[in-house]
């Protein structure tokens, strides 16, 4: 999302002066007269910056100041006044204010703040959301490990956005005019992830006709993106560790190793912690890449990430469908933040796909996102196999098939995950990535079997 500013300023000549000054900026920006209809337009709009008068009738700059640090606490505001008294200022900033200037001002000082504080919030069009004091937190901690080539090991849930925060780190790095290679360890059948990650010669195996490089080739000189780094193999561990010591890679079938000048990132959705003390993984692995952890919180621990999200998504689907612009209602606002998201960003991806189908007039109401109570349930506690399918725009007969088919096997089997893989012939770790994929899509997999 473009920075956008809401100045609120009850002078109409100022108004219009500092309108002017943030607009030969290159920054977009709503005036409003006073504090109250600067507390309506916020809850219209998303803004990256709220620049405020002080002394202004009814509600003043520090009352406004107040409200918005309890109704959207990541939104930066910045105070002006012609009365500057020194504790004031102390006292404004005490409650969250993230700069304060004093009138009369040099509009480049004005353009300066802006910059620093809005530009701030958001760290590129598609980088990671960080509009939440923890999520800023990360950010700030995540741009500090990228100018390093230290490992590091993001864990967070399903759909929670921890490839995008890897980009991110990339992106921050040294390494950034070079690749980003990512590859998803757990949609890759076992018997070819070795090749894949490592490269063959030609005649390695049956149906390898040429020598193709691997991913750690690939990614020479850049980084290169492990992700769901726990469904890997415990026998490929073992080689990826020596890689990793080593600085050198072997192809399968090759005698000759290759030096790599590579930065590693890896991803878990699990408790890699947990995985190692019930043995399915290795432990000197976790401790080769988890140098630097990194926990990406949930959707619903980030609720001052959400609009801002939820904006950032609305605007690609938009520019993506050549649609007409489209605003969320202030209903619609409310129900988003209220929504638990056990699918992250995913889900909420998803749900505003469908709003934008189903939105009359140019205004998304809270009904659109088809949420609590707007998709059949399966026992009273979660959508079925069905609805999860539709709702993820996955609605093909394969792929339900293919869940009720998981579904009905786990039932037969009462849960036990290793019997129901050997029935349905796959491993357990594809059951696993399979399980993964309904929660994405909505589905509660457990409510299903159990409720």
């Amino acid at each position: 999302m473009a920075i956008k500013v809401l100045l609120v300023e009850d002078d109409r000549v100022l108004r219009q002066a500092l309108g002017d000054t943030l607009d030969i900026g290159g920054f977009a920006y709503q005036a409003v007269g006073s504090a109250e209809e600067a507390l309506e337009a916020v809850l219209e709009e998303a803004f990256s910056l709220v620049i405020s008068d002080v002394n202004m009738p009814g509600m003043d700059g520090h009352q406004l100041l107040a409200q918005l640090r309890r109704q959207q606490p990541q939104l930066p505001v910045l105070l002006m006044t012609a009365h500057a008294a020194v504790e004031r200022a102390v006292e404004a900033m005490r409650q969250g204010a993230v700069d304060y200037l004093v009138k009369p001002f040099e509009p480049k000082a004005l353009l300066s703040l802006v910059e620093r504080h809005a530009a701030g919030r958001v760290t590129g069009e598609e980088g990671p959301v960080a509009c939440e004091p923890a999520s800023r937190q990360l950010l700030e901690l995540a741009a500090r490990v990228a100018r390093s080539d230290s490992t590091v090991l993001i864990s967070g849930e399903s759909g929670t956005g921890k490839e995008v925060l890897a980009r991110f780190i990339h992106q921050q790095s040294p390494r950034a005019a070079q690749p980003f290679v990512a590859i998803n360890c757990a949609a890759i059948p076992d018997n070819m992830l070795e090749a894949t990650l490592f490269g063959h010669e030609k005649g390695a195996f049956t149906g390898a006709i040429a020598a193709q490089a691997g991913k750690f080739e690939q990614a020479e000189g850049g980084t290169l993106l492990l992700d769901e780094i726990s469904e890997m193999p415990m026998a490929l561990q073992a080689k990826l560790l020596r890689v990793l010591q080593e600085r050198e890679v072997e192809r399968v079938g090759g005698r000759k190793p290759i030096s790599l000048d590579i930065r590693v990132l890896a991803t878990t959705n699990r408790d890699l912690a947990g995985e190692v003390a019930a043995g399915r993984f290795r432990e000197d692995l976790f401790y080769r890449l988890s140098v630097f952890p990194l926990a990406w919180r949930p959707l619903r621990e980030r609720p001052g990430d959400i609009l801002q999200l939820a904006e950032r998504l609305l605007a690609r689907h938009v520019a993506k469908m050549k649609h007409a612009p489209v605003r969320l209602s202030p209903q619609a606002r409310a129900c988003l933040q209220a929504h638990a998201w056990p699918g992250n960003v995913r889900e909420l991806d998803n749900a505003l796909q469908r709003a934008l189908i189903l939105q009359q007039g140019g205004v998304i109401e809270a009904a659109d996102f088809c949420l609590a109570g707007a998709i059949p349930l399966s026992a009273g506690t979660g959508p079925s196999p069905e609805a999860a399918v539709e709702a993820s725009g996955l609605g093909d007969d394969m792929r339900r098939h293919e869940y009720q088919m998981i579904i009905d096997t786990l039932r037969a089997e009462r849960g036990r995950r290793k019997e129901a893989a050997e029935r349905l012939g796959i491993s357990p770790r594809t059951l696993r990535y399979k399980l993964a994929q309904m929660r994405d899509a909505g589905f509660d997999v457990e409510a299903s079997l159990f409720g």
